[in-house]
């Protein structure tokens, strides 16, 4: 089975504008992204997609192979859409490119065993909350799952709500999937629902068609940067590594 690894990186983020370029102890965050990545043995190749040129330049001076990519994309999932349509693969692991702490060991908990060529498969990371902070405030995407961690919701709101019981372990949105061809077609395919619309989520495009995904507990380490703050709490952390 061929697996790629895929690192969406673009300029124009309305909050954080050249995000992938910001410097974390002195390295582009995309380069912490990019050498983690590196280091999982099942990917045959790892890429960075993006729409910058000065995002390109500076991919290629690290040694990373880069695909430049239409720069009308919505969603990061859109510009793997992309990909695919370019680079054949059996399944497509998409890391995001402001996931400078998520290590080789949290990565590969995307891909199950067992999967087969031509399936149909979606898979997201996810991973305990530490901090009760977190669980409000809606930048965090929290997850619930059933048994076999097939996913059954997805809010922005904290759920499930703890009117029965206190002891309750919320989880976060981890920023790793895996997508086979035939659900990036699907994804690509179907048009936004309601609910994903008013989440502003895309994994919705797959629930509310009643299509499986599946979120595996990483139980990792992850400190996303959104803003400029947030490179802080990331340097911070690793220097206490």
């Amino acid at each position: 089975m061929k697996i790629i690894c895929v690192i969406p990186a673009r300029a124009e983020s309305s909050r954080f504008f050249e995000k992938p370029l910001a410097l974390i102890l002195g390295k582009p965050m995309i380069q912490w992204v990019y050498e983690h990545c590196k280091e999982v043995e099942v990917f045959e190749e790892v890429y960075v997609a993006t729409d910058s040129e000065k995002i390109k330049s500076k991919a290629e001076s690290f040694g990373a192979k880069v695909i430049m990519t239409r720069d009308d994309h919505d969603t990061a999932t859109e510009r793997l859409y992309e990909v695919s349509t370019r680079i054949d693969a059996d399944l497509y692991v998409m890391v995001n490119g402001d996931e400078p702490l998520l290590t080789r060991d949290a990565i590969v908990q995307c891909i199950p065993d067992g999967l087969q060529p031509g399936d149909f498969f979606v898979s997201n990371l996810m991973t305990d909350f530490s901090n009760p902070v977190e669980v409000v405030d809606a930048t965090n995407l929290k997850i619930v799952t059933a048994a076999d961690d097939r996913c059954l919701f997805i809010s922005r709101s904290p759920i499930p709500y703890p009117k029965g019981a206190m002891d309750y372990v919320f989880h976060k949105f981890v920023g790793v999937g895996a997508f086979t061809r035939k659900a990036l077609d699907f994804y690509h395919n179907t048009p936004r629902g309601p609910i994903e619309k008013i989440e502003e989520n895309d994994s919705f495009r797959f629930l509310e068609n009643h299509m499986p995904i599946y979120y595996y507990n990483c139980h990792c380490k992850s400190l996303s940067v959104d803003n400029r703050k947030d490179i802080d709490g990331v340097e911070a952390y690793l220097r206490n590594l």
